[in-house]
């Protein structure tokens, strides 16, 4: 198994440790004194791993199908798993994650369509900065710097919420500029 591999294997192994340093963290009623700068360390560490299999991977043509399959379901599984945890914990709504994660499961499904035509899509822009805006806004939710600044919580409260929306509504601009952008691909399966 290669080192690219082994990046993304870490990943989805960091996911349990970091949700119980998440969920246990003394803020939240549990019993993980500072869970919370665990937690992010842990994701962290997670991200840093995303964007180093991959460069890894084309650099030194260290390409696998086993990579191609699990490097994406990795990161859906941290960001999704991290948006979940903070449904349990009252900081998203619900229905934004609902969406959030369909987005996931479109584009993935397309994605498996478009490869099945023998077709491989890149990742668009839009796509790209509702990626690096989710990490910006999970960073900023694991830190919770409103129970840490209780005088300004309510600013800092009002800034997470406002990163929330923003990635709801890159969410939906980058999946109708993926489908917009790769129509095609459905239409070729259709004839």
């Amino acid at each position: 198994m290669n080192l690219p591999n082994k990046l993304t294997i870490l990943r989805t192994v960091l996911i349990p440790f970091f949700l119980v340093a998440l969920l246990c963290d003394v803020n939240y009623g549990g019993f993980i004194p500072y869970g919370n700068w665990i937690a992010l360390a842990i994701f962290a560490v997670a991200s840093i791993t995303d964007m180093l299999d991959g460069k890894i991977a084309r650099k030194y043509n260290l390409v696998t199908n086993f990579g191609k399959f699990m490097d994406p379901l990795a990161d859906k599984l941290l960001v999704s798993s991290a948006m979940i945890a903070f449904i349990e914990l009252g900081r998203i709504p619900c229905w934004i994650v609902i969406l959030i994660i369909a987005r996931e499961f479109i584009i993935s499904g397309f994605r498996l369509v478009a490869a099945d035509n023998g077709v491989v899509i890149a990742a668009g822009i839009w796509g790209k900065i509702k990626t690096a805006e989710q990490m910006v806004m999970l960073c900023i939710l694991i830190a919770d710097f409103g129970s840490v600044f209780e005088a300004a919580a309510d600013g800092i409260h009002l800034f997470e919420n406002v990163l929330i929306y923003l990635a709801l509504i890159l969410t939906i601009v980058s999946l109708i500029d993926y489908l917009v952008h790769n129509k095609g691909v459905l239409a070729e399966n259709d004839k």
